[in-house]
């Protein structure tokens, strides 16, 4: 499976959670994100899909391309407080979205993802793609990448916050999306705190999130 075939599974796993009953109706209550309700989460998630259909509507970027490692160095949100600007401008943007309700963002959901199962195979992987944190490039394969790590975090918060199962992805999409993380997690606390945590809970540190 591609990265353009996993993206798409990824896309449609999240969108079968986003049509649970019990988002909506709970789209109002607090989600288990401080600061985000159900509806703002909901938003949030489906935002990695709806991003993703408007990024290719508009001509491939012309910014400097970066690796995704660089992408995150660069990235105003990364490592940022709760509280910070960035991460109160995504929590605000998804509550101002959530207005619109749970079936509004089903039907715009369904959309992107028609207009994406069609659009994407055809793309070069190649394509420069400016991400909502740049101003820079990645290529299309990191973008996807990116928006799959998104979705499989988010799936996750957005399912613990209502006690549903968490959905559960393949591995083209796990995997890749795993090794981000771990990259990732890496870079912050280093080898020795990631080596520990993964075999030594006697010595394990507190936390090795990866941001």
């Amino acid at each position: 499976m591609d990265r353009v075939a996993a993206f798409l599974v990824a896309a449609r796993t999240s969108q079968s959670l986003l049509n649970e009953p019990r988002v909506a109706d709970s789209w109002t209550q607090p989600s288990a994100l401080p600061g985000f309700t159900v509806g703002g989460l909901a938003e949030h998630l489906a935002g990695q899909i709806l991003a993703t259909a408007r990024v290719l509507t508009e001509p491939p970027s012309t910014h400097e391309l970066v690796p995704v490692s660089e992408h995150y160095a660069r990235a105003a949100w990364v490592g940022a407080d709760r509280d910070a600007e960035p991460n109160v401008v995504i929590r605000t943007s998804g509550e101002q979205a959530a207005a619109e309700g749970p079936q509004a963002l089903a039907v715009r959901v369904e959309q992107a993802l028609t207009d994406l199962e069609v659009a994407l195979p055809d793309q070069p992987a190649d394509r420069w793609i400016r991400p909502p944190a740049g101003p820079w490039s990645l290529s299309l394969d990191d973008f996807l990448l990116t928006r799959m790590m998104e979705m499989v975090v988010h799936s996750d918060d957005l399912a613990y916050s209502l006690n549903l199962t968490t959905p559960s992805f393949p591995a083209p999409v796990q995997e890749p999306v795993l090794e981000l993380l771990v990259q990732l997690s890496l870079r912050r606390h280093g080898a020795t705190a990631v080596v520990r945590a993964l075999t030594r809970t006697e010595r394990a540190p507190s936390s090795i999130a990866a941001f």
